[in-house]
């Protein structure tokens, strides 16, 4: 399979692994809003939407994270681990100002735990 203009092959495990967690992040996403109640189809679109939007993003920064100098890989890393658990927090009824502290304090641990990650393995 060939991507776009760049010529650069997309390997399956690229494609798969961003799938497999947007399938997994919308069925929780889904679940968390439905609070064992009935489902219904706005619970059906938000776990479409929402596990589409994580894929596409997730598969965004696998294709370009090598590009990238080790702070702004930690940092795209801290966005999206961090926006993706204070929006799943959000789902559950509580404010959106603890909802954005949660994601925050995460997305803040994972810029720190990647970044540390990328400085002691790359030369």
């Amino acid at each position: 399979m060939r991507s776009g203009r760049s010529g650069r092959r997309v390997s399956p495990l690229t494609l798969g692994v961003p799938l497999f967690l947007g399938i997994a992040y919308g069925a929780y996403a889904q679940a968390i809003a439905r609070s064992g109640g009935p489902a219904t189809w706005g619970q059906l679109a938000l776990a479409l939407i929402s596990g589409a939007a994580f894929a596409l993003l997730l598969f965004g920064l696998l294709r370009v994270e090598h590009a990238l100098p080790r702070e702004l890989r930690a940092a795209a890393w801290g966005v999206l681990v961090g926006g993706s658990i204070g929006f799943l927090y959000s789902l559950t009824g509580h404010s959106v100002l603890l909802s954005s502290g949660i994601g925050l304090a995460i997305g803040a641990g994972t810029v720190i735990a990647t970044f540390y990650r990328f400085y002691t393995r790359e030369p």
